[in-house]
């Protein structure tokens, strides 16, 4: 009964132009522990009952298949090359969170031809119609590619730590993406913090200053601990909320996600806040092709 419910929901949303959400994770630095995020963060929206797909886009150093214990036989670089079907590369399951494989070769959308970027949006709509949320999982750093795709995406995930590295370069990335786009909605998590304290210190400090030298706000999504129970979860290949259900950091991860969804929850009827996602992405395209 619940899944018909779902899917009658689905429908109503689609039939009112609100389609599936696009999230974008993001680091600006490696080691932020940000894929295992993205894995867990989706996994507990699945569990909400929210039909959830992960993108890869960490194009050469994707490990998401490896945090779920799952091999990949392909990517979508097979089905943009016309080698594989678009089921054929959503083939990856885990628990009902869908796994895609970004595959190398994926540097900007402006390197394309025309039917590989056809076949992006054919994809990434029916993706949009299927499902409540796309999240892709973003290489550290900012690239031609990324930042095409990041200007199109409806949120994005900040994850930092609390090393003043990770905050300047976390910073430098929202003020790349801000600078293409101000209106870009940012979510900030600071993760592996010692203590409550820690994170609390270092989202605000990246709150201030993106509002006194950008004047945008953000939302602060909270903090997740450091905690080794997080790398047993790795060594067996199983995500640490499904792991450790009862931990305090997988209890954590629940208030952020709810965070997350009461913030979306309030802007979902404005017109304004609806998924623009696709009109970007092909915005971007055919200006770089004129």
């Amino acid at each position: 009964m619940r899944d018909q419910a779902e899917n009658l929901r689905r429908k109503l949303l689609q039939s009112q132009g609100q389609l599936g959400r696009s999230i974008a994770v993001v680091s600006g630095k490696g080691g932020v522990g940000k894929s295992n995020f993205t894995t867990n963060f989706s996994l507990e929206l699945v569990r909400r009952g929210k039909k959830v797909i992960i993108v890869d886009m960490d194009i050469g150093m994707g490990n998401i298949h490896i945090l779920i214990g799952k091999s990949v036989k392909y990517s979508l670089k097979d089905y943009l090359d016309g080698e594989q079907s678009l089921e054929d590369v959503m083939a990856t399951q885990y628990n009902g969170l869908t796994y895609i494989s970004g595959g190398s070769g994926m540097s900007t959308l402006l390197e394309w031809n025309d039917a590989q970027f056809a076949k992006l949006i054919e994809a990434f709509e029916y993706l949009q119609q299927h499902y409540d949320y796309i999240v892709f999982d973003m290489g550290a750093g900012a690239t031609n590619w990324s930042l095409d795709l990041l200007v199109s995406v409806d949120d994005i995930v900040v994850i930092t730590t609390a090393e003043p590295t990770s905050i300047t370069d976390a910073y430098s990335m929202m003020k790349f993406i801000y600078l293409k786009d101000a209106q870009k909605d940012f979510y900030l998590l600071c993760n592996r913090v010692y203590n409550t304290e820690e994170g609390r210190d270092t989202l605000q400090r990246l709150r201030t200053v993106m509002t006194q030298f950008l004047h945008k706000d953000v939302t602060l999504l909270g903090s997740l601990p450091e905690e080794p129970l997080v790398r047993k979860a790795v060594q067996q290949q199983i995500p640490f909320s499904e792991l450790y259900p009862h931990a305090t950091i997988t209890q954590t991860l629940r208030q952020i996600v709810s965070t997350f969804i009461d913030q979306r929850q309030e802007e979902i009827h404005a017109p304004t806040k609806n998924s623009k996602f696709l009109t970007k992405l092909r915005s971007i395209f055919s200006k770089g092709r004129e």
